[in-house]
């Protein structure tokens, strides 16, 4: 497996977004829930919208995971955007509740996880992104932009199920010398 990076720089995830966005909506929506929730890639290509639709037609403020081996769910907050993007994106395929979320055009299954690294990784190439970009990169993106918000990174390790704190930082691509500053931004 190739190793990829988080996307660091606000614009440059703006201009990833913007992109999308032109091209197609699922895309924007994969790229916007992809850095806003920290799923692996796996994870977020069996969502059905019946997942994430409430009852009366609006966006949950948690998607529940299911964890197989356990038989437990994680809850994974959806966030204002991620919510706009999802019901607009619904609304306008007119999606039903049975269909996958991120489903592709040509059958009724969701796209590869082949496809999903092809859309992202051209979206980073066409607005001029330098470095490795693939779809863990949103994954790393979400934990880099997390950590640098204030979250503790013991949350982080834990929501990344790594072993170690030092784990979760390499895996962030942050070094113990880099210097971070942290925007504690409690928005009351």
């Amino acid at each position: 497996m190739e190793y990829v990076e988080a996307l660091r720089d606000i614009k440059q995830i703006n201009a990833m977004k913007r992109y999308l966005k032109k091209h197609s909506e699922r895309d924007y929506v994969l790229f916007v829930f992809g850095i806003n929730t920290g799923l692996k890639i796996t994870e977020i290509l069996e969502i059905k919208v019946g997942d994430v639709l409430g009852d009366d037609s609006y966006i949950k403020d948690f998607y529940l995971l299911p964890h197989k081996e356990s038989k437990t769910t994680k809850e994974v907050y959806l966030n204002q955007k991620v919510k706009r993007a999802i019901l607009h994106y619904i609304q306008s395929r007119q999606l039903n509740r049975e269909d996958y979320l991120f489903q592709s055009a040509k059958t009724k299954k969701p796209i590869t996880r082949q496809q999903a690294y092809r859309i992202i990784h051209r979206a980073a190439e066409a607005v001029g992104i330098q470095g490795k970009i693939g779809t863990n990169s949103m994954r790393k993106t979400f934990g880099f932009h997390a950590y640098k918000r204030g979250v503790a990174i013991s949350l982080l390790q834990k929501y990344f199920h790594h072993s170690s704190p030092s784990e979760t930082l390499k895996y962030l691509g942050i070094s113990k010398d880099e210097k971070i500053r942290t925007e504690i931004d409690v928005n009351l």
